[in-house]
């Protein structure tokens, strides 16, 4: 039951971070920049989760594990969303989101350097087929190189985010790690924001389109992926993550009317397979490990 109850919270990370792109389109549709986007994203976030904490009487993490998570917000964090969008600027957002989802084979080559986690047969197979049905859906063309550096190095800082969360996310809640990385990371992009300036939304579509950035697409997202990463595992949550794609696509084709092709139609596809596989195989080796010798 822990494993499934894994899985769901990482399938429902990925479906909520799916929908940061088309909320972000609104918001830029309003006239605000990316670091006020950012800095509203993660500061107010930061302020609903420091609420929720102290409900719930939890504690700020101190030590080792504070610092851990300071840099998981304050470099993990916007050290990813500042290569992603910069790559973006010199190559196609289809290149860019599939070299970032090489994300799930940089994660199993450190989990088992460093975690010492068994890759599976399955887990191979998941692999390759998720990386080749987001190159299907994403829709990958050229670009500069540089573009594609940026991209790589972003797949790599969330990579090292993940296996450091595997770690620190035994010492604390989801809410507690959520709290620090959400406060350091608005932070930093607080910082930024007065040296570019600030762009605040012009309407109320725009307020509308950041309150669902702020919790659809943020509060949600990472607290179920931290939460899931705890019980599944890094490599786990990685490959389950690939789902995010599809939801954008689908979102973006409802909303937006972007044409929906055989190509990713057959990319989405994929990528459901290698879900339903690594799925099968987790609750499969839950119910050995559970049952009597």
């Amino acid at each position: 039951m822990r494993r499934l109850i894994g899985i769901i919270l990482i399938a429902i990370s990925a479906a909520s971070f799916g929908t940061l792109a088309i909320f972000g389109r609104y918001a830029y549709n309003d006239g605000m920049n990316i670091y006020t986007v950012l800095f509203l994203r993660f500061g107010i976030s930061a302020s609903f989760m420091t609420v929720i904490l102290l409900l719930r009487k939890e504690h700020f993490p101190r030590g080792r594990i504070l610092a851990q998570l300071i840099g998981m917000g304050a470099l993990g964090y916007v050290g990813q969303s500042f290569m992603y969008l910069t790559a973006i600027n010199y190559a196609s957002a289809g290149l860019v989101a599939l070299l970032l989802y090489l994300y799930p084979f940089f994660v199993a080559i450190l989990s088992t350097i460093f975690l010492h986690e068994k890759v599976t047969r399955i887990k191979i197979i998941a692999l390759l087929l998720a990386l080749f049905g987001t190159a299907l859906t994403v829709g990958p063309v050229s670009g500069q190189l540089i573009g594609a550096l940026m991209a790589i190095t972003a797949a790599i800082i969330y990579s090292i985010y993940i296996i450091v969360g595997t770690n620190v996310m035994k010492h604390v809640t989801a809410v507690q790690s959520s709290t620090v990385i959400f406060a350091s990371a608005g932070a930093v992009y607080g910082l930024l924001t007065l040296v570019n300036g600030a762009q605040f939304p012009a309407t109320n579509s725009g307020w509308l389109a950041m309150l669902g950035i702020i919790i659809v697409s943020t509060i949600i997202p990472v607290v179920t992926f931290l939460a899931g990463l705890e019980r599944i595992g890094p490599t786990n949550a990685a490959m389950l993550s690939t789902l995010e794609p599809i939801v954008t696509v689908l979102l973006a084709a409802w909303l937006f009317g972007d044409k929906l092709l055989p190509i990713v139609m057959i990319g989405g596809g994929l990528i459901l397979v290698a879900v339903i596989l690594l799925t099968r195989a987790e609750l499969k080796n839950t119910a050995e490990t559970q049952t009597p010798a």
